[in-house]
């Protein structure tokens, strides 16, 4: 599985713990922010949660895994855009259960509230449960029709009630894109292998200089 990690200014010193947890998975792993030092961009929730929001339509990863302070902001911030399924996770069991009765492509980590003693190691347990097991298998057995009728039924809202990527990008200002795009991982992802090469190439001919 491809999984972008996209780190926001207030909890952007969580980033490695982040990137160190997922090593001890099975997983490509692209970290796409935020850098830090002269020149990049300084991201908020609002930049990570569109940053994701592309990521995810583009089909440059399969999964996205960010947060912010309280884990909210983001959440929020992603959920605006089509084809993102975010879930809040604070702990092994929220990672469990989303991974198996939501079967999401994204989601969002408290990474300042409650990051205390030991918070890379409860890091480290979150993804393992996270991906203890194949998505969207259900829990219980019981419930696993219901619940996978119920995740078909939500993305087809999903595609009723948003624009398209590109009329997204097209009409929400210009500056929140290109302050995304000055971050030079994040470019790279996009350049990179994606599924959706119409909307790659809009990218690339509109915000990529």
């Amino acid at each position: 599985m491809k999984i972008a990690v996209i780190s926001e200014v207030s909890a952007g010193d969580k980033n490695s713990f982040i990137v160190n947890a997922l090593a001890k998975t099975e997983n490509e792993i692209f970290n796409v922010g935020m850098e830090t030092g002269e020149g990049y961009p300084v991201l908020t929730y609002i930049h990570t949660g569109l940053m994701a929001g592309i990521l995810l339509n583009l089909g440059a990863v399969d999964f996205v895994i960010g947060g912010c302070g309280t884990g909210e902001g983001f959440l929020i911030s992603a959920m605006q855009y089509p084809n993102v399924f975010c879930g809040l996770i604070t702990e092994p069991l929220d990672a469990f259960l989303f991974g198996q009765i939501n079967g999401g492509n994204c989601i969002s980590l408290a990474l300042n509230k409650g990051f205390g003693w030991a918070g890379d190691v409860n890091l480290e347990y979150v993804f393992e449960k996270l991906m203890s097991a194949e998505f969207g298998k259900g829990y219980p057995e019981s419930r696993k029709a219901s619940q996978q009728a119920s995740r078909r039924t939500l993305m087809g809202i999903s595609k009723a009630t948003h624009k398209s990527f590109i009329e997204i990008l097209s009409t929400i200002d210009k500056e929140l894109v290109e302050t995304a795009m000055k971050s030079v991982r994040f470019k790279q992802a996009i350049l990179g292998e994606c599924k959706d090469k119409v909307l790659q190439q809009y990218i690339i001919k509109e915000f990529i200089k």
